[in-house]
């Protein structure tokens, strides 16, 4: 049975998985939302009542109704985030909404940097109030590098117990919340949307504490990109169970808040002051383990986001390691370290979990509204009604521009960290594309046909040294009856290049994540074959492992005769040589751009350099691989006058 079809079932391991994966980041929001809406001022009741029926309102409005009811709709296979949202749109054939998703996905990667620091560092504040002169830094950077350096050996194995320790961590804030609440039932006047009107109209500076209430929402994004560990039934099945934890905690903290009316927190965190003294250890020891959770989810899931990237051409080709056969299991060591250092540069610029509040608001309402305008053009495509369509797009896109409002406003207090990141990001994604466009401009094709004579002939040439028995090119032409320019230029002029047998291979990475289909061609008999392998955008391209497959099922079905053609060595039925050929860009001298292209080209170029080469990028063994280096001309230099004297 796939994947995809077991995701559909409700289970017990299923419920119990999916409280373990998804939940991680919107999960640990009560460590530091209500933290954050007070602040250092004096505790005010109409402040506490109208944040709370903000938070029940966002947390309905965004989380349940956008993500869980009607974003989970969107899924690109059984898989979900913003990437797939855009492999599913694109279909639309509208150029622009790839903007979108580039900046959201490079915002989520943002929030992916931004999110271990303020877990982690929320959680172990919590030691302060035991001993309020313990150096949270060091623990908070100890626990963040343990967490990337177990990256590399996979995390199957720890995953088995995030079920059971999130199960634990939500029963923990209904519990704390349930008892807090008890003094004061009165809070739950806080459901009325009266409440929150009131705060963010007629309170002053209340419009802006939107910026703090906006965090107990943070992790709906993340909630969509994990969707393919665990499929949408139980996503929906858990909701109800988390949303009602999170909402009791709220509410808890909020009535002990209120008891405190008139007094200032002082640095003090209401998620730990509503715990028993007591208990306080424990309580600090299940949210550390909450936040690490919430951390991994982010980690993992900036892995395969940049996976996707990579597939869908908005990031350079790295590395990718499978440390498990777990479907989905993936580290990329480059993003790691680069993750890594980014959230160690976070903790020691802001030292303290609520300043850095500004910059991860600003990172995920940024991706809200970019999914808005996905999600809206996903529902006009696949034939919803269109009012759903056209309520959803003004109503949430008004909603998050106040949010993004309320987050500006914080910008100069570190929400600039957030532009710097997605920007460099942006730059990268936007560059790629871009430079693949001005790129695909130049590839010219001929008819095969038209050299099949010619390719005959100079395989029979005994005079032309035999470059290889089997020659395998790397071609992006579409169709089997179209070849690019320049790989019948490599063969037969740059030096003619006899074979046995030559093979053309194409690669066409589909807007579905997990498909892995071939199809052989048969150009001409017995001298060119062509494979045209279909796979999804969260598939690694392992050409040579593929190609071999392919070939010993043709073997098998008589298809295709491998056996060496020297006569020593057929004699004893060797298999022949195979080699492959990469075609490898350059950006000629010999081009006159215009300033913008140039300016595209030359960040290319830069970037490439950090990039796999090619040949390592689509997995192919580099004993047996030639590459060929081919000048891009964009635009030949023009006007050119020499002057000829005797």
């Amino acid at each position: 049975m796939s994947s995809h079809s077991s995701h559909q079932k409700i289970t017990a391991a299923g419920l119990l998985v999916t409280l373990g994966i998804i939940y991680g980041d919107i999960g640990t929001s009560p460590l530091y939302v209500m933290k954050a809406i007070v602040g250092d001022k004096p505790i005010d009741d109409a402040v506490i009542l109208g944040a709370l029926s903000c938070i029940f309102w966002t947390i309905t409005l965004q989380t349940t109704i956008k993500y869980v009811i009607i974003t989970l709709r969107a899924d690109n296979k059984g898989e979900g985030g913003i990437f797939s949202l855009y492999a599913l749109v694109r279909r639309r054939k509208t150029p622009w909404l790839v903007f979108p998703a580039l900046i959201g996905g490079s915002t989520l990667l943002a929030d992916g940097i931004i999110t271990p620091p303020i877990s982690v560092a929320s959680a172990v504040e919590g030691l302060e109030a035991i001993n309020p002169d313990i150096p949270t830094i060091p623990i908070v950077i100890g626990i963040i590098a343990a967490l990337f350096i177990i990256q590399r050996f996979g995390t199957n194995f720890i995953g088995k117990f995030f079920g059971p320790i999130m199960f634990t961590w939500f029963s923990m804030l209904g519990v704390l919340g349930i008892l807090s609440i008890g003094k004061d039932l009165s809070v739950f006047r806080a459901l009325s949307p009266v409440y929150g009107a009131d705060l963010l109209i007629n309170y002053p500076g209340g419009f802006w504490l939107l910026g703090a209430v906006f965090l107990c929402t943070t992790g709906a994004e993340a909630l969509y990109s994990d969707l393919g560990h665990c499929g949408k039934k139980n996503v929906r099945a858990t909701w109800g169970f988390v949303k009602g934890m999170l909402l009791l905690n709220y509410f808890g903290q909020g009535v002990y808040l209120m008891e405190h009316h008139g007094q200032a927190l002082g640095g003090g965190n209401p998620f730990y002051l509503i715990m028993a003294d007591w208990f306080l250890p424990i309580g600090i020891g299940i949210a550390t383990s909450a936040a690490i959770i919430a951390s991994q989810a982010m980690i993992s899931g900036s892995f395969t986001l940049i996976n996707e990237a990579i597939r869908l051409n908005f990031w350079p080709k790295v590395k990718v390691v499978y440390p498990s056969d777990l479907r989905g299991q993936l580290y990329i060591p480059s993003i790691n370290w680069l993750l890594f250092c980014g959230c160690v540069a976070v903790v020691l610029y802001f030292q303290e979990s609520s300043k850095m509040e500004a910059a991860y608001g600003l990172a995920i309402v940024t991706t809200f509204l970019m999914t808005t305008i996905l999600l809206t053009n996903y529902l006009l495509l696949y034939k919803y009604p269109k009012i759903i369509a056209f309520t959803l797009l003004p109503l949430y896109l008004t909603i998050e521009s106040c949010f993004m409002a309320a987050n500006l406003a914080k910008v100069s207090h570190g929400g600039w960290v957030t532009f710097l990141i997605a920007s460099v990001l942006i730059t990268v994604m936007v560059v790629l594309y871009y430079s693949r466009k001005i790129r695909n401009r130049l590839v010219e094709f001929v008819k095969v046909e038209e050299y099949l004579p010619l390719l005959d002939k100079l395989s029979g040439d005994t005079a032309v040294p035999k470059y290889a028995t089997h020659l395998v090119y790397l071609t992006s032409a579409n169709y089997p009856t179209e070849i690019e320019e320049k790989v019948i230029y490599s063969i037969l002029y740059k030096q003619p290049k006899r074979a046995d047998m030559y093979w053309f291979v194409h690669v066409d990475v589909l807007d579905e994540p997990y498909t892995l289909e071939y199809k052989v061609t048969e150009v001409m008999p017995g001298k060119l074959m062509r494979v045209d392998f279909r796979i999804g955008f969260r598939i690694d391209p392992r050409i040579n492992l593929m190609f071999r497959h392919v070939v010993e099922d043709l073997v098998r079905n008589q298809e295709v005769d491998i056996v060496s053609r020297y006569p020593s060595l057929s004699k004893r039925h060797l298999t022949g040589d195979f080699r492959f050929v990469v075609m490898e860009k350059f950006l000629s001298l010999d081009n006159e751009l215009p300033w913008l292209q140039k300016i595209i080209m030359d960040l290319y170029f830069l970037i490439k350099r950090f990039a796999l080469p090619e040949e390592k990028a689509f997995g192919l063994d580099t004993s047996s691989v030639t590459v060929e280096k081919v000048p891009l001309i964009v635009k030949p230099v023009s006007g050119l006058k020499l002057k000829r004297i005797s």
